[in-house]
């Protein structure tokens, strides 16, 4: 896992970064396609909060920090379209926003990060390289070919199918190939393979920006996104996207100078600096992630070019093309998507090899564990916790 060597000084662009800009869409794109379509939001309000969040994680990390949808709160939103509103996703982006700031300003993520052992963040980076790899495999094998429901053509041969082993085989081939970047083949494949197989078909092609405008959440919609939305997703934020991306950072970049930022209270504050103006824009909440981190080095980024890159790849998509740069990623076929997924969960998986105890072990599995039966991660972290200061305090030996 140590790449320090090719950990930034400064900044890198060339091909091999921008492949891993790539890298993590394989978890970007599901989600927020998915709340596009579904929860009606604004693609270029929502593209433009992403963009922007990325071009400041770059500049400020110069590391390949990601940005991510919140998944508890995608999840939510996705399967409850007539409860979790605009309105409400705004609300949740305002209240995420001022709770991480007052917690990261307070010093409290810091405090908190110290229950977070090794054994429990292990536990955590496991838990979501499984979580990746299972629904990565979904996606691979499903009927629907595209995020928008359509089947395409030749749905008769599960052409889905076909698409992802061969894209699998592909990125397998060019995993390490710096002259042909696995993420930014797999892309290509992907988008051309969208195009021939039907996939514009009954989509918009408007160029320009949607329309972006101002959310205005009554009482009503604070309450729901707080009692529907944040509370499930803020411990999830706090255990993956604080600890487990200062964790993953360290693993990753353990010899880069640029750590003394890549802290879990430093994360804290980005998120709650930039979800609370994007709340009122109606995007979707973004955090970090360790998944995300895992998905950008796999595929090749190890600076803050990476990040820079896309960041400004989605903001000039969110103003010029708006309705037609939604329409473009959106047919990139799902086992293309599911390919990233599975390469960023193998990417993380094996993390756990820095444990050494058995005790340390039996932490890491039972988080893993309960994290794949549960719906709500956040029951799993908390379970891991109490077991990891339990066998500590016991001094029980497995």
């Amino acid at each position: 896992m140590d790449d320090s060597s090719e950990a930034s000084h400064g900044l890198r662009f060339d091909r091999v970064e921008l492949a891993g800009s790539l890298g993590d869409l394989g978890t970007l794109l599901p989600i927020v396609v998915a709340m596009i379509l579904i929860n009606k939001l604004s693609p270029s309000a929502v593209f433009l909060s992403f963009g922007l969040f990325y071009l400041i994680a770059g500049v400020y990390y110069r590391l390949p920090v990601p940005v991510q949808p919140l998944k508890a709160v995608g999840a939510i939103a996705i399967a409850s379209p007539g409860l979790i509103t605009e309105p409400v996703i705004g609300a949740s982006g305002i209240i995420f926003g001022v709770i991480l700031l007052l917690l990261a300003l307070s010093g409290t993520v810091d405090k908190i990060a110290k229950l977070f052992t090794q054994p429990v963040v292990r536990g955590i980076q496991l838990a979501l390289g499984l979580v990746f790899l299972r629904k990565g495999v979904e996606l691979i094998i499903g009927k629907n070919l595209f995020l928008s429901g359509l089947a395409g053509k030749f749905a008769e041969f599960n052409i889905n199918l076909i698409i992802g082993v061969a894209v699998f085989l592909l990125v397998l081939a060019l995993l390490d190939n710096r002259k042909l970047p696995a993420a930014l083949a797999a892309l290509v494949v992907g988008i051309v393979s969208g195009l021939v197989l039907g996939g514009f078909e009954g989509l918009r092609f408007s160029m320009g920006p949607t329309e972006i405008r101002l959310i205005s959440p009554n009482p009503r919609d604070f309450w729901t996104a707080f009692i529907m939305l944040i509370l499930p997703q803020i411990p999830l934020t706090i255990g993956n996207a604080c600890v487990g991306t200062a964790d993953t950072c360290y693993s990753l970049f353990p010899k880069s100078h640029l750590l003394s930022k890549a802290k879990a209270g430093k994360f804290a504050l980005t998120m709650g600096i930039v979800n609370l103006p994007a709340g009122f824009l109606g995007a979707v909440p973004m955090c970090h992630g360790t998944g995300g981190l895992a998905a950008h080095y796999r595929f090749g980024a190890r600076t803050g070019g990476a990040p820079i890159m896309i960041g400004a790849l989605l903001v000039v998509m969110a103003l010029a093309f708006g309705e037609f740069g939604f329409t473009l990623l959106s047919i990139i076929p799902n086992s293309v998507l599911g390919v990233l997924l599975v390469f960023a969960g193998l990417e993380l998986c094996p993390l756990i090899r820095s444990l050494k105890a058995n005790e340390e072990f039996f932490v890491a599995l039972l988080i893993a564990g309960i994290a794949l039966s549960v719906t709500n991660m956040s029951w799993a972290f908390v379970i891991g916790i109490a077991a990891d200061l339990f066998i500590r305090k016991m001094k029980i030996k497995i």
